[in-house]
């Protein structure tokens, strides 16, 4: 079993912010694979089904971005999912916008979502898919920037790049960490100047 773990807020007040860029990822990935997300059993909503004989769940929590370590610690409990079949998507303001890594491990690199992850299930070692947002913003206007929409310009370089990330995934699904690497290493473009 293969999980997919969105980081984002829940509301539609924050449905297009750059914080929900995991949110907006699994959306596109839903809508590829034609699953749908209903309530979970937990502080979460789940889609899930099966995709060339693997078997996955899509999870968007419904806590805050800085409690998303709840639903993770659920999830791998509750789901049997072991720790390197549990991708997490999350946004990263130490990327450009649009720009995308997939790692095998590693810190929170000062995100809260991932802060909590790592809190709740006591392991660095966990997959990510890290989505660029950009650092477009003054010393001590992280909060507000991450709580923001894209900019106009930044949804044209957004756009192709979650269906990017959103295919990354589902090579995640079908063979693992390695199988997304290779399929990035072949297929990811360079930004648009």
């Amino acid at each position: 079993m293969k999980a997919l773990f969105g980081i984002g807020n829940p509301g539609k007040q924050y449905s297009d912010t750059r914080h929900n860029i995991g949110f907006m990822i699994l959306d596109e990935l839903a809508r590829k694979l034609e699953c749908s997300f209903t309530a979970g059993k937990g502080d979460y909503f789940i889609a899930g089904g099966s995709l060339e004989g693997q078997e996955y769940i899509l999870v968007k929590p419904t806590t805050y971005v800085n409690r998303s370590g709840i639903a993770a610690s659920d999830i791998l409990n509750n789901y049997n999912v072991s720790p390197e079949d549990f991708l997490v998507i999350s946004d990263d303001v130490n990327l450009e916008v649009g720009k995308i890594r997939l790692r095998k491990s590693g810190g929170d690199g000062g995100h809260n979502g991932l802060a909590s992850i790592i809190y709740y299930l006591e392991s660095i070692n966990f997959p990510r898919l890290r989505f660029g947002i950009g650092n477009n913003f003054e010393e001590g206007e992280m909060a507000d920037y991450v709580l923001s929409p894209f900019e106009e310009s930044e949804l044209k370089i957004i756009k192709p790049r979650i269906e990017f990330a959103a295919s990354l995934a589902e090579e995640f699904i079908k063979g693992g960490l390695q199988s997304a690497l290779d399929y990035y290493s072949k297929h990811n473009q360079p930004l648009p100047e």
